[in-house]
């Protein structure tokens, strides 16, 4: 029996990267996947590049700041596959830089209203539909959030998803009761478009190489290669299935072994 047969996954934040992996995963391994993101071009092209006849899959647009559009998309999982098994918060505001003495508080202040409240807003208009059976919440962090990289800095970024895995404990505790687990993916270095983007802007900007910047990269993991994003959607969907169905308020490091806890 594959992995997620008859399950529904809401996946939000869809575009070319991470998102995009995961709902093609949950489609591989037999599930319906219900895709959210603020680009209706991307959600159409996702949709249309892993189920071309339309069969396992929907999409909405999606802003995730708007619980109207929260309850939308959780309501489209509903009407046409009838149910949420899973919803997996892959949405997110990462394109902020710097640090505190550079630090627009507003900025960061709508960095949190995306990263942390924005995946709460999601989990509460599914949580209707995940009540009705054992379900699985997925919040997406960053390896960022408990090892502050060298070679960036994203403080607000590392701040907010660090705060959605704190309130992970509690609602692992919350929603327990009703056979809902929550769990965090924390990504390091991710092999997808966004690392792929700042080897080739470092290498341009430095002058040197692509394969000299990876390889700084690489020479910090414990296995040769950096984890991709098929790899972190492979880790999503395995707490997402019934497989897991003992896991719950954990982080899981999908990083090469960079980082080890």
């Amino acid at each position: 029996m594959s992995l997620l047969a008859g399950k529904t996954v809401v996946v939000s934040g869809v575009g070319t990267g991470l998102g995009h992996q995961v709902a093609a995963t949950v489609v591989r391994d037999g599930g319906n996947a219900v895709l959210g993101a603020r680009t209706e071009a991307n959600l159409a092209k996702s949709a249309a590049e892993i189920d071309p006849d339309g069969a396992h899959t929907a999409y909405r647009t999606t802003d995730i700041t708007d619980e109207t559009q929260c309850e939308a998309l959780a309501a489209l999982a509903r009407e046409r596959f009838g149910r949420i098994d899973a919803v997996v918060h892959v949405a997110a505001w990462d394109s902020y830089f710097g640090g505190l003495e550079d630090a627009d508080f507003a900025t960061w202040q709508s960095v949190i209203d995306v990263n942390l409240l924005g995946s709460l807003r999601m989990t509460r208009a599914c949580l209707p539909a995940l009540k009705e059976r054992g379900c699985s919440v997925v919040f997406i962090g960053t390896q960022s959030s408990v090892a502050a990289p060298s070679q960036v800095r994203q403080a607000a970024y590392a701040a907010s998803k660090g705060a959605l895995t704190s309130v992970m404990y509690s609602l692992a505790r919350e929603l327990g009761p009703y056979r809902i687990r929550v769990n965090t993916v924390l990504p390091g270095w991710m092999w997808g478009p966004p690392v792929q983007a700042y080897v080739r802007f470092t290498a341009q900007t430095e002058g040197v190489p692509e394969a000299d910047v990876l390889k700084r990269l690489t020479e910090r993991m414990a296995l040769p290669d950096l984890a991709t994003d098929g790899d972190v959607a492979d880790a999503v969907v395995f707490l997402t299935s019934d497989r897991a169905r003992s896991l719950t308020g954990q982080s899981l490091l999908v990083n090469a072994g960079e980082l080890m806890r």
